[in-house]
C-alpha cells in the first residue's frame, strides 16, 4: 500500500459571487472602457450636497417674509377736489351760462420750474434743487437740459440746466391747496397775487422768489435760495372763465376778497 498522500486541494466555492467581495465582483462585470458611475450629488452622503446645509439649494425654497402690521389704506380724496365738483362747478356754469358740463373750465395740471444757471459749475446745487423740489411736491423731479448750444451764455445742447415737476389728479389738488392756505401767506410783503399774468388762453403763471415759504423746506439745510416758476393750466380757452375758475377755488388775487374753500 502507498502510504503518500495527495495535497488537498482548497474547497472552491460553489458560486463565483461568493469568491468575490462586491466591489471586485461589479469591478469584474464591468467592461473595461466604461466607467464606474457616479452617484448623484444629491446622494452623496448624509449631509444632502449643497443643498443638505441651506447652501445654494435652499435659498429659493425660503418662504417670502410677510408685511408686518395692517395693510397700508389708501389716501384720502383731495379736499379741494371735493369743493370744485360740489360749489365751483356749478357756479361756474350759472355764471357763463355753459349748456354742456364739458365746457365748464377746470384745472388740468400744475408745472412747477426751477432754472439753475450755474448747474455747469456748482452741480451740487442742481442737486439741492432736485431733492428739495421733490420735498415740496411728494413727486421726483425731472431734471432739464439746454435744447441748443448758446456760445454767449457758455451754455452746450444737452447740458442740465434745472429741474422741472409735472403734477395731475389728486395731488395737483393737494398741491394747490397747500400753496393757498399754508405757502402765499408766508410770502415777505404779500399784498395780493396779479390778474394780468394770464397767457391768453387760460393759463396762469407767477413766480415765485424763494423757496422758503414751503414748510416742507428746512431752514438749517438749505444751501442756497432760489426762485421757481409755477404755471397753472386749465381747459379754458379765455382769460376769464380761467381767472374766475382759480378765484372759486381761493386763490388770493390782488385787490380781491379770496374765496375761503369749505
Amino acid at each position: 500500500m502507498d502510504d503518500t498522500k495527495t495535497p488537498e486541494t482548497p474547497e472552491t466555492p460553489s458560486t463565483p459571487e461568493a469568491a468575490a467581495t462586491p466591489e471586485v465582483a461589479n469591478s469584474a462585470a464591468m467592461p473595461r472602457g466604461e466607467k464606474k458611475p457616479k452617484q448623484p450629488k444629491g446622494e452623496k452622503g448624509e449631509k444632502g450636497g449643497k443643498g443638505g446645509k441651506g447652501g445654494k439649494g435652499g435659498k429659493g425654497d425660503a418662504p417670502a417674509p410677510e408685511p408686518e402690521g395692517p395693510p397700508a389704506e389708501p389716501a384720502p380724496r383731495a379736499r379741494l377736489l371735493d369743493f370744485y365738483e360740489q360749489r365751483v362747478r356749478a357756479k361756474l356754469q350759472q355764471q357763463f351760462g355753459f349748456k354742456n358740463l364739458h365746457q365748464i373750465p377746470r384745472l388740468l395740471k400744475i408745472v412747477l420750474n426751477v432754472g439753475m444757471g450755474d448747474a455747469s459749475k456748482n452741480a451740487k446745487g442742481l442737486d439741492a434743487a432736485v431733492v428739495e423740489l421733490g420735498a415740496i411736491t411728494g413727486q421726483h423731479p425731472v431734471v432739464t437740459k439746454a435744447k441748443k448750444s448758446i456760445a454767449n451764455f457758455n451754455l452746450r445742447e444737452g447740458q442740465p440746466i434745472g429741474c422741472a415737476v409735472t403734477l395731475r389728479g389728486g395731488r395737483m389738488y393737494e398741491f394747490l391747496d397747500r400753496f393757498i392756505s399754508v405757502a402765499v401767506p408766508r410770502m415777505r410783503d404779500f399784498r395780493g397775487l396779479p390778474t394780468k399774468s394770464f397767457d391768453g388762453r387760460g393759463n396762469y403763471t407767477i413766480g415765485i422768489k424763494e423757496q422758503m415759504i414751503f414748510p416742507e423746506i428746512d431752514y438749517d439745510k438749505v444751501e442756497r435760495i432760489h426762485g421757481m416758476d409755477i404755471t397753472f393750466v386749465t381747459s379754458a380757452g379765455r382769460d376769464d372763465s380761467a381767472l374766475a375758475l382759480l378765484r372759486e377755488l381761493g386763490m388770493p388775487f390782488r385787490g380781491e376778497t379770496p374765496v375761503a374753500a369749505a
